[in-house]
């Protein structure tokens, strides 16, 4: 049995032939740019988040991008982030010419821990306190992690919260036993778009959304060159700007996005409960009810993680590492000094973890499959 990792042709044989009207209305309007779709995707996801605002921008790494670009930070400035995501979290904070920290993990759900996150601020000197511009928290794998006390003390210092949503658009978190969207509590959350996530685009495209009136606006000018009207540039922005064709695909795939959700819970259930008991290997730990996880991953701790990913590979099954190395350890980051062993748990996640195929329609019998050669390599 042949399993991928992700399966994006399941889904296509109910959505292809209104996938290709949605297109076709786009050609044949000849509006490529900013069209219609544009704002109906925008007031969608906004409204699906629970914010008055959406941005839609031309990728995931640009919403954060362009976030970072609207709170004008740049040399001098700190933005605090998590060691342990996909490279685009850290990334366009250098690309501004920021000084990067990174607090660790927590070990539980590898989601950036709020405890050594204040930790750090509350060890800064005044001025480098003084300097923090930002706090980038990666709602991880699909579960939302715990900013709520992150939101208390940034509240007294004014420090501003960008959410990285990209894997995790309708994931859900409490806050004073209030059930709310990942993304909603932040000044701004980014999404991602890309293909592999629970509601993917047929290319590149993110979106920011927010709450606040003059961040969104400021957003909104700075996506088309800082111009306001066309031509006269009040601001130094870039051309961010979201294809209208990927808005009438999105538009098109958002109404199956709850549901898809639920299968994928589904079918972490189904791992779970053959999976849990088996020697040295940790299913996903949940912070909140199943429910509030979208699972855009489904992640396992073993100890040989290399050798079972070997192992499932020759009985093509398709697994995959987020991530193998450390934000702290990458090559491009030795400027900031930062040594293997200074953030433990990110770097024991990076040689332990391992995604297993997870996808709406995956069926359990693959998930047998899978299941059944774990528990082979296990007992070896």
């Amino acid at each position: 049995m042949k399993i991928p990792q992700l399966d994006l042709k399941a889904q296509l044989p109910s959505l292809r032939e209104e996938l290709i009207r949605a297109i076709t209305d786009v050609i044949d309007s000849t509006q490529y740019i900013m069209g219609p779709s544009i704002a109906e995707l925008e007031q969608a996801v906004a409204r699906y988040t629970g914010v008055k605002h959406g941005i839609g921008v031309s990728s995931g790494t640009d919403a954060l991008l362009l976030s970072l670009m609207a709170l004008d930070i740049g040399p001098d400035d700190i933005v605090i982030t998590t060691p342990y995501s996909f490279f685009a979290t850290a990334g366009a904070a250098a690309r501004l010419q920021a000084r990067l920290m990174f607090a660790d993990i927590d070990p539980r759900t590898y989601n950036l821990d709020p405890g050594r996150t204040i930790d750090l601020i509350e060890g800064l000197s005044e001025k480098e306190r003084a300097q923090v511009k930002a706090i980038i928290p990666v709602h991880l794998y699909g579960q939302a992690a715990d900013i709520v006390p992150l939101l208390e003390v940034t509240a007294l210092s004014g420090i501003p919260i960008i959410e990285d949503c990209a894997q995790a658009i309708g994931a859900r978190y409490s806050r004073d036993g209030d059930v709310v969207r990942a993304g909603s509590l932040g000044l701004a959350c980014c999404y991602s778009f890309f293909p592999s996530k629970n509601l993917g685009g047929i290319g590149d495209a993110g979106m920011v959304v927010t709450d606040d009136d003059d961040f969104a606006d400021k957003l909104r000018i700075m996506r088309v060159h800082g111009a306001r009207p066309k031509y006269y540039h009040h601001l130094i922005g870039g051309n961010f700007r979201l294809d209208t064709i990927q808005a009438a695909a999105l538009l098109v795939k958002l109404p199956f996005l709850d549901r898809w959700h639920r299968e994928r819970q589904e079918a972490a259930a189904y791992y779970d409960q053959h999976l849990n008991g088996i020697p040295g290997l940790t299913c996903p730990q949940l912070t909140y009810p199943r429910e509030w996880h979208i699972y855009n991953q489904y992640i396992i701790n073993v100890p040989d993680r290399d050798g079972l990913k070997s192992y499932l590979a020759k009985r093509d099954v398709s697994t995959a590492i987020y991530y193998p190395v450390p934000l702290h350890l990458q090559p491009c980051f030795d400027y900031l000094n930062y040594r293997k062993g200074d953030f433990p748990v990110a770097e024991e996640a990076a040689e332990r973890t391992l995604a297993l195929p997870i996808y709406p329609e995956i069926s359990h019998e693959q998930q047998d499959y899978i299941i059944g050669a774990i528990r082979a390599y296990s007992n070896a």
